[in-house]
Formats: C-alpha cells, sequence, structure tokens
C-alpha cells in the first residue's frame, strides 16, 4: 500500500472534511492546547445545516468559532470535561456546559457511555509508515478515536513529535486529511512566579520527599517552587509519573535530579498523558526517548500509580472543611475546573509503598469584589460546592503555615490538625464552629 497515495486522496479542504458532521451527533475537539482551528471555524459555516451538534473537549484554551457563531446554541452545545479560564467565562454566559469526571475514567466513557461521532484530532505530518503522531496530547484520543464513526485530522507542522503509547493514528483508519492553513506554534504557558507563600508550602513539602521518589506535579508557582527547591536540594534519583508534563520537569532532569531509574514500571521515562508549557517544554518532548506520552487510563490509573513506590502526589485545592471535605472545583454553584486526576493521584499515592499524596493552598483569599480577606479552611462549604476528595481519602493538607496528615484521626482531631494551619485570624472563629457541631473536645491544644 502507497501511504502517500491514500494521503492524497483524503487530502480535503476544512469545509469538505467537516461535512461528516450530522446533527445530534457528537464531536470531539482536540483537547488542551492541540486545537483545531481550521476545523472548528469550517464547522461553525455549517450551523445553519445542523442542529444540538454536541461538541466536547477538555480545558478549551480559545473560545470555538462554533460558541461564537451560535450564541443561542440551536446548532451547538460547548461542553468541557475540565474548566479553564476560557469556558469559565463562557460559563457564565450561559454558552458552556461543564462535564463531571474522574479523569482516568473517561476512555470508558466512549466505550459504554458516550462514543464519538466525529473526532476532530490535531496531529504532527504523517511519517513514511502512514502513522501521524497526536504530539502533546494522548490522554482520551486513542479512546475516541477507536469509538469513533469519522476521524478527521488537523495537520499542523509546528507541533513536537512525541513518543508514546497509542500515542499514533494511522491513515488508513482516517476518513480525511486537513492540511493546517497557519501552522500555529502551539499556545505557550507563562511561567507563574511563586511568591513567599507558595515557597512555605514547597519548602514543607520537599522536606518530605526522599531519594528514589515518583513525582507527580502541576503546574502553577508552588510547583514551580517545590521544583526549584529539589533542583537546589540534595536529593537524587527522581522519577516522573504525572497527569500533566510542565516546564519544571526539564528543569529537574536537566539538573540531573530526575533519572526515572528508581521507579518499579517504566524505568528511564519520563511518563505523562499531556503536557502544557513553554517552547523549552515542547522542544524538550520532541523526538525525545526520555518521554513517553501514554493515554489517561493508564497514566491516572489509580492501580497502576499504588504500583509504584514513595509515589508523591502534589495538587493544588480551592477549600477545605473541618472533617477534611477537600474542594478543587468549585465555589458554591461556580465551576473553577474540574476533578481531572487529583482524585486519582491523591488517592492511589496513599497506596504506594511510602507513597504521600499532598493536597496544597494559602490558608487565605481575598475577595475581589468586596477586598474581604477569608479563610480557605471553612466550617462548612457554601450549597453548590463540589466535593473533589471525599474526608475518607484526604491524606496531607498543607498550608503556609503547615502540614498536616489527616489519615487516622478522629474529627475531633481532623479539626484541631486543620485548625493549626489556618490563618491565625480565623482560628477562634473555626473553634467555636467545631464546638457548635460536637467536634472539639476539652483537652484539644488549641481550645
Amino acid at each position: 500500500m502507497n501511504y502517500q497515495d491514500m494521503y492524497r486522496e483524503k487530502l480535503v479542504k476544512a469545509e469538505e472534511a467537516v461535512k461528516v458532521v450530522r446533527s445530534n451527533d457528537v464531536v470531539m475537539y482536540g483537547w488542551f492546547v492541540t486545537f483545531v482551528f481550521d476545523l472548528d471555524a469550517a464547522l461553525a459555516k455549517r450551523k445553519e445545516e445542523l442542529k444540538d451538534v454536541f461538541v466536547m473537549l477538555g480545558t478549551s484554551m480559545y473560545e470555538p468559532e462554533i460558541v461564537k457563531a451560535d450564541p443561542e446554541q440551536e446548532h451547538f452545545i460547548f461542553n468541557d470535561f475540565s474548566f479553564g479560564t476560557v469556558s469559565r467565562k463562557l460559563n457564565e454566559k450561559g454558552l458552556a456546559y461543564f462535564m463531571p469526571e474522574a479523569y482516568h475514567e473517561i476512555p470508558m466513557y466512549f466505550r459504554k457511555i458516550r462514543p464519538a461521532d466525529v473526532v476532530f484530532a490535531t496531529v504532527t505530518p504523517m511519517d513514511k509508515h502512514g502513522f501521524f503522531n497526536l504530539s502533546t496530547t494522548c490522554s482520551v484520543t486513542p479512546a475516541a478515536l477507536k469509538s469513533a464513526r469519522n476521524i478527521v485530522v488537523e495537520v499542523n507542522e509546528s507541533l513536537p513529535f512525541a513518543y508514546g503509547v497509542d500515542n499514533m493514528v494511522h491513515i488508513s483508519q482516517v476518513d480525511y486529511v486537513v492540511e493546517s492553513s497557519t501552522n500555529r506554534p502551539l499556545l505557550e504557558i507563562p511561567k507563574v512566579e511563586a511568591n513567599d507563600i507558595d515557597r512555605k508550602i514547597a519548602e514543607h513539602i520537599v522536606e518530605e520527599i526522599r531519594d528514589g521518589a515518583c513525582l507527580q506535579l502541576g503546574i502553577g508557582g508552588m510547583p514551580n517552587c517545590v521544583g526549584q527547591l529539589l533542583v537546589d536540594s540534595d536529593i537524587k534519583d527522581l522519577g516522573i509519573h504525572t497527569e500533566m508534563l510542565v516546564d519544571s520537569v526539564v528543569d529537574l532532569f536537566e539538573a540531573g535530579k530526575v533519572t526515572n531509574m528508581a521507579k518499579n514500571i517504566d524505568r528511564g521515562k519520563n511518563v505523562y498523558t499531556f503536557a502544557m508549557g513553554s517552547k523549552k517544554l515542547y522542544d524538550f518532548i520532541d523526538y525525545n526517548p526520555a518521554c513517553c506520552a501514554y493515554p489517561v487510563d493508564y497514566t491516572n490509573q489509580p492501580g497502576v500509580i499504588a504500583s509504584i513506590d514513595n509515589f508523591i502526589s502534589i495538587c493544588g485545592c480551592l477549600n477545605v472543611d473541618i472533617l477534611g471535605q477537600v474542594s478543587s472545583e468549585s465555589m458554591g454553584f461556580k465551576q473553577v475546573s474540574g476533578t481531572g486526576g487529583q482524585l486519582d493521584f491523591h488517592f492511589a499515592s496513599f497506596h504506594s509503598k511510602g507513597g504521600k499524596g499532598f493536597l496544597c493552598m494559602p490558608s487565605t483569599n481575598v475577595n475581589r469584589k468586596t477586598g474581604e480577606r477569608f479563610s480557605r479552611i471553612v466550617a462548612a462549604f457554601e450549597p453548590g460546592t463540589v466535593v473533589t476528595v471525599p474526608s475518607s481519602i484526604s491524606n496531607y493538607v498543607v498550608t503556609e503555615y503547615g502540614l498536616v496528615n489527616l489519615k487516622g484521626k478522629a474529627s475531633w482531631e481532623r479539626a484541631e490538625a486543620l485548625i493549626s494551619i489556618a490563618h491565625p485570624d480565623f482560628r477562634d472563629d473555626l473553634i467555636n464552629e467545631c464546638k457548635k457541631a460536637n467536634i472539639w473536645r476539652r483537652s484539644n491544644k488549641l481550645a
């Protein structure tokens, strides 16, 4: 079979390719930074021909043209598995909807609940064997592709090639090929500089990390600070098994801190399911055999994570109540993010031999409208708040005032521990609330 001939036969303009979409179809776009610009724009132009097309992706970094073209949502319904800034703003206008999920389960949705009728995937140019690479976004794409009636790939010459498992799609599986009109480079995520509070939180965590630990790091000032502290430390032979590959991993690898040689599985490999960061990160991934992209039902599968000794999971959160329930995705009914892999990694890290899970946040925040400071350790969540990690699963909680382990503690012990790392200005109020709830003993140290 001559793959170049197949490519030429399937090569069409975006306007032709999107004709595979029918009314009431489920259409999946490329996730994160691998957005399908040409296909999205072409689909938006078909709005008068279509009704109730269910479009979904995860963490949209761009406002889709289908949303701009159809504010009444008669033709397209836009759904996001994990809200970022774009989807939050659209949601406030009633133009985007949240899809609750545990990240490692999403591939199963395509197999058991809602197959994708059409998948639009952003890919690298085809190789001599007829394969396109999914680049920085493996994630749920392999499962969606296997479920799809039609597959359309948008080829972008600017994408890095990412080695991995099930991170390719073959020309024989594809219905149409569209070549990007712009070959737009991947969106770069600005590095968030750590503040003093981030540094204090990071210092508490780094004290718990030992040689040979395997890390799951996220994005933001505090994880960046953890990475820098580890670069400057004597800790060695770290491993990476993470949901999101970020710039901190590159810094650790180049400093010789990450070798991946102490891992039980995938030795020598930085394992991840998607990547977002700077050009430095994308260049690091490109044709780098030290990096391995897996589908999310491998990277985030709790059994896989738990099988790795000394696993350290570091995640941010929004609020924690005095019983140890953790909310990381909503403030009341306002959706801020999704569950993502937080529950996957936090649960599994406790089951890892020598493993620990850290849920981190500043002790306070400020209401942008009123300027009022409020505690992020609370007596109870406001109505509508989503619990991301139940109290029965919570392990370590960290603020700038310290680190506490909630495992094995009774309600009054949890309350005492959490109040000890709350901001001092709010501790008395929290104690009074605990007394009202009958979860405060006279012998408690803070009484």
